[in-house]
């Protein structure tokens, strides 16, 4: 990154899905603000006005101070325009998530579906994983020495394991899978549904649809899964609004799914790139559980959230007061060198892997970070294990998006033992 750029130009990146779309420029870019302009002021005429927070103690701090920093009203950076309607129309949104909630109600929301994703019940899930990774190592090993890593197995393998959750049959896998790419692929020329003149509220709106059928017949015949508890779940003695069972089957089904499979290609394609590490895996198999972790900090899928300061606060030398929206850059924060050695480098064996911010922190830490560290570990022993050679067969493209993103490509030769 040219030094003549300016430190708030240099900000653009995190609110230009195509910057995401270039990582080793991204990164430069986001090194250069961690040292220079840690807490940058970021103003560009198609986006809401923030300050991006770039370190990993900033973001921390910030993370800690949920009762000051909130998730509401924004949780996620919008154009100017929505932002601002946003901001002036105080209903309550459409579709109620975890993600757009904050305190008790947070709490309350998060309590109904809480024990599902304990590390003693995710433990339970263990075989089912395993054998869904088994089965899709299967398949690639059946697609003949060639195939689209990110698009033919990455994208796959964790929604099934979301639709064994959630109940949903597999006969839905692929119209799940077309509306989770369209929700958070809507910055991508490739992935929206830019040929539909459409919006990311069409793709709410038929989510809406699928899942209201889904809660009527868990309501009129309610299973062991978890479909089923959110369906009929009660908050302060009364049933679950309809709209909050909407969000919780929103928020599984895709970030469920989508985050793991981003870390997945991209976890693959840091291998590649970095093949000393593929090999400390081969020679190693107790590696697998800390690499996991590792790769879910390098590649770090959700690149963002925000918070809106609802009272003064002073983190790293800035003063916040009420309203500044702050954009928390996880991607920017899982490279930061002030806490991990040698950051640009993939290490299976790094001590504090699990220091990454790639999950978040504090109240908001995700709901299905031991789930997500289990299917990339299972994956990741499955095919390593199996694998005889494998290089890139092309080069890979990446996702625009500047909320959830990884490859959108990754073209491979391969060969099984």
């Amino acid at each position: 990154m040219s030094p003549s750029v300016a430190p708030e130009n240099l900000g653009r990146i995190f609110a230009d899905p195509a910057a995401y779309a270039d990582p080793v420029a991204w990164h430069q870019a986001a090194r250069r603000l961690r040292r220079e302009a840690p807490i940058c002021r970021v103003s560009v005429p198609e986006y809401q006005d923030f300050w991006a927070i770039t370190r990993h103690a900033d973001i921390m701090e910030i993370e800690r101070n949920s009762a000051v920093f909130t998730n509401a009203p924004i949780p996620t950076i919008l154009p100017r325009a929505a932002y601002e309607a946003q901001r002036a129309n105080s209903a309550p949104p459409a579709v109620n998530t975890l993600i757009q909630m904050d305190g008790d109600e947070h709490k309350a929301h998060r309590g109904i579906v809480n024990d599902w994703f304990k590390p003693a019940s995710i433990k339970k899930m263990a075989d089912r994983v395993d054998a869904l990774a088994t089965q899709w190592v299967d398949r690639m090993e059946a697609m003949g020495g060639r195939c689209d890593f990110a698009t033919d197995i990455a994208m796959h393998y964790p929604l099934q394991v979301i639709l064994s959750i959630l109940g949903l049959p597999e006969g839905d896998h692929n119209k799940m899978l077309k509306l989770t790419q369209e929700l958070f692929g809507a910055e991508d020329p490739d992935i929206g549904r830019v040929s539909e003149d459409a919006t990311v509220l069409d793709v709410m709106l038929d989510f809406v649809n699928y899942f209201t059928g889904l809660a009527s017949d868990r309501r009129a015949h309610p299973t062991e899964d978890l479909a089923s508890v959110i369906a009929n779940a009660e908050f302060d003695g009364t049933p679950l609004p309809d709209m909050d069972v909407m969000g919780f089957y929103l928020i599984i089904a895709t970030a469920g799914h989508d985050t793991t499979s981003n870390s997945i290609a991209g976890g693959l394609l840091a291998l590649l790139e970095q093949p000393d590490q593929l090999e400390l895996l081969r020679s190693d198999p107790t590696l697998f559980d800390n690499a996991a972790v590792e790769l879910i900090r390098y590649v770090s899928p959700v690149k963002h959230f925000m918070r809106t300061c609802q009272a003064p606060f002073s983190v790293g030398g800035v003063d916040f007061v009420p309203g500044d929206a702050t954009l928390l850059s996880f991607a920017s924060g899982n490279r930061d060198d002030e806490v991990f050695e040698d950051p640009f480098r993939l290490d299976v064996r790094r001590p504090n892997a699990a220091s990454h911010l790639a999950f978040g922190f504090g109240r908001h830490f995700c709901l299905g970070a031991h789930l997500a560290r289990m299917e990339v570990r299972s994956f990741f022993r499955e095919l390593i294990g199996r694998l005889d050679s494998i290089e890139l067969d092309g080069d890979p493209t990446f996702v625009h998006s500047t909320l959830v993103s990884g490859p959108k490509t990754l073209p491979i030769r391969f060969s099984f033992r």
